[in-house]
């Protein structure tokens, strides 16, 4: 076991971490407040590449590792995790699916502009009724001959008002269970297909997040992403990867709060000391540094499972759900320890815990990554 950064990746977390607080931070606590979408700054990290991590450079992307992916997740997550899960849903959930299973023509078309930031990727799975339960899709692809008609209504999509690609996840042959779903390409513009006003949301208030609604929108086959019926294996596999992205920023969100309350403990001065040298605080910062460390050893390993081609659909889950309960558990005490400035905007903390609820949730809850470690245990 080898526990140090290449060389590389130093300067991959030097330069995402750069850019964080170079570019991010000015204006986050104002897109925050406005739920403005980074759009400038969204083309900026295509630039750097952050937008298609690891796509294979012939398709645009930057060829790197998962690893890599992590790194720059977890440090653009410390300071703006509205901007970080733009970067997790256009790499884990778009870019992955299309290149792992789109066809020749899918990639050349739409992975290329994706990968480079010109596209802008959303993925569709969840709806009113199908959520956790992603197998009750009420979601219709009709087979038509030579095309699919698609109905139906999804929600709570990332990048829903912004995207120019939409992966759409639909039941096909409702007889045949999670064997009838497919995944189709959908064009932003294409007739019948109508985008629902922007959800007013507590935390990633950045991010664009909307509900779709699909009225006999009409598909090619062609823009059909692999075999008939793989529809929700596709998601599945997907998603494996998209938890390790989610885990990535939950343990960015904790880091940021802990080094934000670092910072101010050593600042700030109550009963003739700074607070870091009381005892009741100096034990929440060990507390924060242990707890986020073993998130970040549970996240690499998840990442370095998925580089090495072993199975990661177990250590993935562990990580999303370890690392977003310290994300939750310690921005809550990055507050504490700043007391009452903890709660005024301009200290940064009380967003970080408002970011960090939602780790706990999208991309399978707390709930289904128990479900998903117990069932792996289960079988071995």
């Amino acid at each position: 076991m080898n526990f140090n950064l290449s060389e590389e990746h130093k300067l991959i977390r030097d330069a995402a971490r750069d850019f964080a607080q170079n570019e991010l931070l000015p204006g986050v606590i104002e897109r925050d407040e406005k739920q403005h979408f980074p759009k400038e700054l969204v083309k900026k990290m295509g630039d750097l590449g952050f937008l298609g991590v690891m796509v294979d450079p012939k398709y645009g992307g930057s060829g790197m590792d998962t690893i890599s992916y992590v790194l720059i997740m977890e440090e653009l997550s410390k300071v703006d995790a509205s901007a970080s899960v733009i970067v997790s849903v256009n790499n884990s959930l778009v870019c992955y699916g299309l290149e792992a299973y789109g066809t020749e023509e899918q990639k050349e078309k739409y992975l290329t502009k994706l990968a480079t930031g010109e596209f802008v990727g959303a993925f569709c799975l969840s709806e009113p009724e199908a959520g956790s339960d992603a197998t009750s899709q009420r979601t219709t692809a009709i087979d038509q001959g030579d095309h699919y008609l698609i109905n139906g209504t999804k929600n709570w999509i990332t990048n829903g008002g912004r995207a120019d690609v939409y992966i759409v996840i639909a039941q096909t042959d409702r007889d045949k269970g999670s064997h009838g779903i497919n995944a189709f390409i959908v064009e932003k513009g294409t007739e019948g297909f109508h985008i629902g006003p922007k959800e007013d949301k507590l935390g990633i208030r950045g991010s664009d997040t909307h509900t779709l609604q699909f009225n006999d929108v009409k598909i090619p086959k062609t823009q059909r992403i692999g075999p008939n019926g793989s529809g929700f294996r596709f998601a599945m596999k997907t998603l494996s990867g998209g938890r390790i992205g989610i885990a990535a920023q939950a343990l960015g969100i904790a880091g940021g709060a802990y080094e934000l309350a670092l910072k101010y403990s050593k600042q700030r001065k109550a009963f003739g000391t700074e607070i870091c040298n009381h005892q009741a605080i100096a034990f929440k910062l060990a507390d924060m540094y242990t707890d986020i460390e073993a998130a970040r050893m549970l996240v690499m390993k998840a990442a370095w499972d998925k580089d090495q081609g072993q199975s990661y659909d177990k250590s993935s889950a562990m990580a999303k759900l370890y690392a977003s309960q310290v994300a939750m558990d310690h921005t809550v005490e990055a507050v504490q320890i700043h007391g009452g400035n903890g709660f005024v905007k301009e200290y940064h903390v009380e967003r970080l815990m408002r970011d960090a609820k939602i780790t706990q949730i999208y991309e399978g809850t707390s709930e289904i990554q128990k479900i998903v470690i117990s069932r792996s245990l289960i079988r071995e």
